[in-house]
């Protein structure tokens, strides 16, 4: 358990923003392949594993002049050198035609198939786009439809 406040005094010199995911349990997050990219840069990750959390985390935008982003949505970027930057860049233009295939067979299943940065060990993760519900939101959401008060 920690408070925002001791995770700014241990970010490190470079990092700019709050990083949280949020899910059912700390198992899970801790395991996700969401988290690679950032806990490989020596970034900590805030588990947000209540319920609540899920609501917090995006009423919350900021803390301290820092912002608060979820892992767990597109867009992410951590500060990279411009080695890392060109690298992506390749990576992104040899994989062009695999990313079009993909989507193309998984149809409307997917918004956007596409090279990411995020992952280190992984092959492939799931995100929410920016302004989608997470899946732990759509997951608390339908225990919350599906409930039965009879």
């Amino acid at each position: 358990m920690t408070s925002l406040k001791d995770y700014v005094s241990r970010m490190k010199e470079n990092q700019k923003e709050i990083y949280y995911i949020t899910g059912e349990n700390k198992e899970t997050v801790k395991n996700s392949a969401i988290v690679e990219r950032v806990k490989k840069h020596g970034y900590e990750v805030l588990y947000m594993t209540a319920p609540i959390d899920e609501y917090c985390g995006q009423q919350l935008k900021e803390y301290e002049g820092k912002n608060l982003v979820s892992v767990t949505k597109e867009g992410v970027a951590l500060p990279e050198d411009e080695d890392a930057k060109k690298k992506f860049e390749e990576d992104k233009a040899t994989y062009e035609g695999l990313c079009n295939v993909m989507k193309d067979i998984l149809d409307n299943m997917v918004e956007n198939v596409c090279v990411s940065q995020r992952l280190v060990t992984s092959p492939c993760c799931i995100v929410t786009s920016q302004y989608g519900w997470p899946a732990n939101m759509e997951r608390i959401m339908k225990a919350q439809a599906l409930r039965d008060y009879s």
